[in-house]
């Protein structure tokens, strides 16, 4: 029996949410479905467990959709991507599958085009257990280079756009050398990478083939999808150095098993600086008033006379957060959960 897929749905509207919720529940398999309200969170989701499939919106406050990509792309080079997105200008649709995205789908609007997005996930899901033939209009460039670099093959990817012909040469995984028209090295590789189109073919291995190539395919797929970015005059994502860090692994990501549950934040009692997270997309600022929170009502309780504080709970509009103190009051806990999750 096939392993139950997981999918991740990221959106920064909870009702966009919902609604894509809904309608992928009525895919086969009844896959197990997460969802996150922010770049932040769903980053968080991806280190703590493997998912099979992640569906971004692109448009998002602070950490946008082509950031968690680029570091999606980069750290979970199997995780299969897709873009639903209002945004349907071939600009935006480029830059995303410069990415290596697999889909880019537009937000459904009528049934017809939901059942045929629900078609798109089913087929994409399945795609590699039913196996066929992969060509660059369903798997982008950077997914067929993935796939050849991690599995430690030697071929030679040809590639053909039209009248133009390319080459990339692989070697025990490590990407060797490329040439399209005069172009060899990095500068044809990039030139190849940026075309949308086509087929291509394995041909037999050239271990011969002198190296021009010197960087990590990683790092050669992350240029090149910065490159393609700047020539289309759209705002690449951040260089690596630049880019949001996904989160360190941490104790507090198991927290991402309970449902509901948007971020963690674990500090220091005497000083907010001192913190650990997991999730936060500010966690600086919730270290913060978390702690200044705790500090005023223990100092009420210390004038009442009411006791050590335990917890505090806080009700918003759609997010709740829970403060805990532990016995030793040198920790404190702070929780952030969606308003359907009680605490009881």
């Amino acid at each position: 029996m096939p392993a139950r897929h997981k999918l991740l749905i990221l959106d920064d509207e909870q009702d966009i949410l919902d609604l894509f919720r809904e309608f992928l529940t009525r895919l086969p398999g009844e896959p197990e479905i997460h969802t996150a309200i922010n770049g932040a969170r769903a980053l968080a989701l991806l280190e703590s467990e493997p998912f099979s499939l992640l569906l971004t919106d692109l448009k998002m406050p602070n950490i946008d959709g082509f950031q968690v990509l680029t570091i999606a792309r980069k750290k979970y080079p199997g995780l299969k991507t897709v873009v639903i997105s209002g945004l349907g200008d071939e600009q935006t649709r480029s830059r995303a599958y410069s990415l290596g995205i697999d889909l880019f789908l537009e937000k459904p609007k009528s049934n017809k085009e939901i059942n045929l997005f629900v078609d798109c996930i089913e087929a994409l899901l399945n795609r590699e257990e039913v196996g066929g033939f992969r060509g660059i209009q369903s798997k982008g460039i950077s997914d067929i280079v993935q796939m050849e670099c991690l599995s430690k093959n030697s071929t030679v990817l040809k590639i053909i756009n039209g009248p133009m012909e390319g080459k990339i040469w692989i070697h025990d995984g490590d990407i060797m050398d490329a040439a399209v028209g005069e172009l060899t090295g990095e500068a044809a590789f990039k030139k190849i990478f940026g075309w949308k189109s086509g087929h291509f073919e394995n041909l037999p291995g050239d271990p011969a083939r002198p190296r021009t190539i010197h960087n990590s395919y990683q790092g050669l797929l992350l240029d090149s999808a910065q490159s393609a970015d700047e020539s289309e005059g759209g705002e690449a994502p951040p260089a690596e150095a630049g880019a949001p860090a996904a989160p360190p692994a941490t104790p507090l990501a198991a927290i991402a098993r309970i449902k509901g549950v948007e971020f963690v934040v674990s500090m220091d009692t005497a000083d907010a600086k001192k913190f650990d997270h997991w999730g936060a997309e500010n966690p600086e600022k919730a270290a913060a008033w978390c702690q200044k929170t705790m500090q005023g009502f223990r100092a009420l309780g210390e004038q009442l006379k009411a006791g050590p504080l335990n917890q505090l709970i806080a009700m918003g509009s759609q997010n709740n957060a829970a403060m805990i103190s532990n016995a030793s009051a040198t920790k404190d806990l702070c929780v952030g959960f969606h308003r359907s999750l009680t605490t009881t």
